[in-house]
């Protein structure tokens, strides 16, 4: 998603306890390496000795992604690798003081001034996209749309009558609009505001819960209305409809409180230390030239959410059936 950042300030003063309570955050089927693997054909040695910290975010395809780089970093490159959990909002700021040492998937629609601020003033570069397109959004269940044909444009929401069926307990007579975790970047409740509708946010706190709240409204009938994105295995499996907002008439990354429309489509991009080139030369060289497309998003999204596998597993399945493509990265 993720995408999804809101208060930077809050991200800076929890950077350092999150960056030291959280490291080493991996699954247990990538903490160690092989032996018997060698380096990619014609690549560097595999003779790496500093630890890369990599961030990863509360989103599946990030968990996925970093798994796929702790992997290939530590079997070809020997680098042990450290997982970061924390969210965005401290994220940049560890990255320009050289506490993590890189990201790989950033969603621009979120990324603050404040960060690009940091890319800048050149502590943190910026490592070209990523490869995969992704559309953050309001969605609903395919019931919504059966329920209440005049969905099929956002102008439906307006709808007293559609208000009301997307009301819970918690929200009263105001219908419910699902947002996910509080620290992304999202604009649902300015949104709702200022295209006028009776429309209350509430907050699942992750991308679990909210699958989980999909699946229990579906089974009861009950329409549900939510922030999502694409690429994701869940609009594939519960068939969720995008609603389209009109185009915003300010920037919402800046005047956040006065955003009256929908989020862009992004080129999501890789962000790394400026200090990790002179740490270690060959892995600044591999985030680089790192790409996990759409493609290989929505190949690898289902199993991990839809049939639980573990991320770690998935990335080695993936990296076993793609050495063509990631071989090259080390070059």
């Amino acid at each position: 998603m993720g995408s999804r950042k809101k208060l930077l300030g809050i991200g800076l003063l929890a950077v350092g306890s999150l960056l030291f309570a959280a490291c080493g955050g991996s699954d247990t089927a990538t903490e160690s390496v092989s032996e018997e693997t060698t380096a990619a054909a014609d690549g560097p040695a595999c003779t790496g000795t500093e630890t890369i910290k990599i961030a990863r975010n509360n989103w599946t395809a990030s968990a996925i992604e970093v798994e796929v780089v702790k992997q290939l970093i530590e079997t070809n490159l020997c680098n042990p690798v450290e997982i970061v959990d924390i969210d965005e909002n401290a994220m940049i700021a560890g990255m320009s003081s050289g506490d993590i040492d890189a990201n790989v998937e950033v969603w621009p629609s979120g990324f603050t001034p404040e960060e690009q601020a940091f890319v800048d003033d050149g502590s943190v570069v910026n490592m070209g996209e990523l490869g995969a397109i992704g559309k953050i959004g309001w969605f609903v269940t395919p019931n919504a749309l059966e329920q209440f044909p005049q969905l099929a444009t956002w102008e439906g929401l307006k709808d007293p009558a559609v208000a009301k069926a997307f009301a819970t307990a918690a929200t009263g007579s105001q219908g419910r609009l699902l947002a996910m975790d509080p620290s992304f970047s999202s604009y649902e409740e300015p949104v709702a505001k200022n295209l006028g509708l009776d429309f209350k946010v509430q907050f699942s706190g992750s991308e679990a819960a909210t699958q989980a709240e999909i699946v229990a409204a579906t089974e009861a009938g009950k329409p549900v209305l939510m922030y999502y994105w694409m690429p994701s295995a869940a609009v594939g499996k519960y068939g969720l409809k995008n609603i389209v907002l009109p185009t915003p008439t300010v920037d919402c990354a800046t005047e956040t409180d006065k955003c009256d429309g929908d989020y862009p489509e992004d080129l999501l991009f890789k962000v790394a230390s400026a200090k990790l080139e002179a740490k270690d030369a060959n892995v600044f060289n591999f985030f680089k030239n790192f790409k996990f497309t759409t493609e290989d998003q929505l190949s690898t999204l289902g199993p991990v959410e839809i049939d639980g596998k573990p991320a770690a597993e998935i990335a080695a399945e993936w990296i076993a059936a793609n050495e063509a493509v990631w071989s090259a990265w080390f070059n």
